[in-house]
This record gives C-alpha cells, structure tokens and sequence, in this order.
C-alpha cells in the first residue's frame, strides 16, 4: 500500500513526445555562426572573386557560381535536417516510474525487463524512463538517445541513431566547401599573367591581386575554409570510425575502463559495409550524399550491443 500510495504521490503527467527537452543557448549561438560563416564565404566567392578578380568574362564565373552555390545549399539542407530530426529519443512514460518497486525486489525488476523482451534494456533514473541498449543520457537535452554519439551545439541537438546520416553529410559538405572556397582563393593569386593585364585593360587597377579590400576578404575567407575544413575533416573521420568500429565515443571511453572487468569481449561485429548502410541506408552509394532516404529502414533496426547500466 505504501509503494502504491508513494507511486500515486510521484505521478505525473510527462511529455512522451520526441522532441527535444530543451535548448542550448551555445547551441543557438554555433547555429547562427554557421549561417552567418556561410553566408559570408558565398558573399566573397560571388562579389570579391569571381565578379571581379578575371573569372567574370570567362566561362568560368558562372560554372563556378552555380557549383559553389549547390554545394552551399547541400551544406544547408543537410544541416537543417540534422538540426531538426529526432536523433532518437526515448520516448517518456506516462507516470513517473515508482522506484521504490524497482529497488525493492529483484523479481520486479526482471519482470520489468522481460516485458520488453530484452535483457539488455535498462532504466534511466534522470529520465525515469525505461531505454534500450546502447542508448544514453544527454545532460543538455536531459533526455536518453538510442544509440547517442555526442550532443553537437553546431546542430544544437544530438547526433544519435536517427539524424547521424544527416550530420555526417553535413560534415561532408562543410569540407567540400571549405576546399572549394580555398582553390577559388588560392587561384586568384596564381591566374596567369596574361589574365592580369587583360583584367587592368578592363579597368581593374589591381588586376588578379585586387583592391586591399578585396585582399582582405579573401584572407579571411581563406583563414576560415582552413579552420572550418580542418575541423569537420577531424570530426568526418570521427564518424566514420565510430561506425565501423560500431562503438560510439561514449562506448569507446567506457571500454577502457572495462578492459579488466566483466565485459568479455563477447561483442560481435558486423561487416563495415553492413555498419555503413545502417546509418546510410541499403540504397546505392551514390545515395548516401542525398539528405533523404531512399530505402525503407530495417524493422528491427541497428543491432545492439550490451552496456552496463551507467548514467552519462
């Protein structure tokens, strides 16, 4: 009666939606950075390098301006999806879970856990929610994500099972650009010389090398397609060992500490190819650089792996 009078007390309504709980003000901030350094790197590649450093007469202005600009709109579509697909919340329970039950007789707790049909599922008691294997605690979202790899403020959400495909296509293209941005700039510095007397009888004073303005955005632009290509570059390759490894950095930095405890290494893995399409898809290669998803998802879903029962 008491437990039941106790459960009664703690219940309370609970959002079991998937969004998220709440948002990072660091996260808002790193979201408007992003758009304000993407805007700026087509703002100098279209006014101050290729409508007025010799490109603007050529061929080349306009195929460079549409190529650019599409590369910018992947980059952009990616990283809206990512910013707001469920990355895989657990969903809340109705009532708060009664924990005095859970603690106070094993035979309640397995039965909890049978009920789902999975040993391996665990409770949250941040969340007091149940969750499956291998998903984690955000102490930003204060919520669990199934499958968690980390909670990114340039997403200002986390990258879990559900939107990693997005965010590491976001990624992909932030590198292509930056790249990009770098050999346009670099360019205008080593145009051939006959470019640079045709750009002064044009009336350019400062032919290919351009006005100290001009000169000044283009440092600029150069100094952040380095930052930012080095950055994501780091981060791509991150991900994608984190994928055919199939071990999160959560995962990976709990292991270390169970390398003498009871965890046997009885976790198998599947081929990289199999882990790739999991997060991709089953579609073709050249699919998996679109933000949509071509192929039905798997039913039964990612395969999950054992954790201990730890609050991240």
């Amino acid at each position: 009666m008491g437990a039941a009078a106790a459960a009664g007390s703690r219940a309370r309504c609970r959002c079991g939606g998937k969004g998220r709980a709440r948002l990072d003000p660091c996260g808002g901030l790193c979201l408007l950075l992003t758009y304000l350094s993407v805007g700026y790197a087509d703002y100098v590649i279209l006014e101050h390098i290729l409508l007025q450093a010799g490109f603007r007469d050529s061929f080349w202005c306009p195929f460079h301006a549409v190529a650019f600009n599409l590369v910018l709109l992947m980059l952009l579509i990616c990283h809206t999806r990512a910013v707001f697909a469920d990355p895989g919340v657990v969903p809340l329970p109705d009532t708060a879970l009664d924990f005095s039950d859970l603690r106070s007789s094993n035979s309640s707790n397995a039965a909890h856990q049978n009920s789902r049909n999975n040993e391996d599922w665990t409770v949250c008691n941040r969340c007091e929610t149940y969750r499956p294997p291998r998903a984690h605690h955000c102490q930003i979202c204060h919520r669990c994500v199934r499958r968690m790899d980390h909670h990114c403020p340039w997403i200002n959400n986390c990258v879990g099972e559900l939107n990693q495909k997005y965010f590491i296509q976001f990624l992909f293209y932030t590198g292509l650009a930056s790249l990009y941005a770098m050999g346009l700039v670099l360019a205008t510095w080593v145009w051939p010389l006959d470019r640079i007397s045709a750009s002064r009888a044009e009336g350019y004073e400062g032919g290919v090398a351009g006005t100290p303005i001009q000169i000044a955005h283009r440092i600029i632009l150069l100094v952040e397609s380095i930052i930012f290509g080095l950055f994501v570059t780091v981060i791509f390759y991150d991900q994608v060992v984190s994928i055919i490894t199939d071990e999160t950095p959560i995962e990976q930095l709990r292991n270390r500490f169970q390398k003498e405890g009871h965890r046997g290494g009885s976790h198998t893995r599947k081929p990289k190819i199999a882990l790739l399409r999991e997060v991709f898809g089953r579609g073709f290669v050249i699919c998996w650089f679109f933000p949509c998803n071509f192929t039905t998802p798997s039913t039964s879903g990612p395969a999950y792996s054992y954790l201990p029962n730890y609050d991240v």
